[in-house]
């Protein structure tokens, strides 16, 4: 069975930026209530080179956080690995992490960011209406992607 991490990050004192954290929290109980002990999950305000170290035991990453970007809801890509570091609010970007893990390990699990849309971003802990609804919405389809992630066959 492929060994699934679900890594949220974000700041939930900053309104939507905590949708990362809340999917995670949202993601776990689920896996514990469906006995998917494959599945594991973790959260941190930002992402470290730290975060690297643990990457080569699993098959598949997946980093939630809220997004600024343009996209409806929420949108699933595929991370690309690279080795230059893209310093900002959140410390160290996954492809950078990644690629550490690649760098230290001669491996990497298949990756993906999962972007959730966000609009406000103020020093409050409410969720704006909109990053609710968009957050119920991405965890139904995050959901649907890990049951399919587990059933595929190697």
């Amino acid at each position: 069975m492929k060994k699934i991490l679900v890594y949220g990050y974000g700041n939930p004192g900053r309104q939507d930026d905590g949708l990362g954290i809340l999917l995670v929290e949202e993601i776990e109980s689920w896996a514990k209530a469906k006995g998917f002990e494959s599945v594991e999950t973790d959260s941190n305000y930002q992402l470290n080179i730290e975060d690297a170290y643990q990457l080569n035991k699993y098959d598949i990453v997946i980093y939630a956080d809220a997004s600024i970007e343009d996209i409806e809801q929420y949108k699933l890509e595929e991370i690309v690995p690279e080795l230059n570091p893209n310093f900002s609010m959140h410390s160290v970007s996954p492809a950078f992490v990644i690629g550490l893990c690649k760098e230290l390990y001669n491996e990497i699990p298949v990756s993906y960011v999962f972007h959730i849309k966000g609009y406000e971003w103020e020093f409050m802990t409410d969720l704006s209406e909109r990053a609710i609804a968009n957050l119920e919405a991405a965890s139904v389809f995050l959901k649907t992607q890990i049951e399919s992630f587990i059933n595929e066959q190697y």
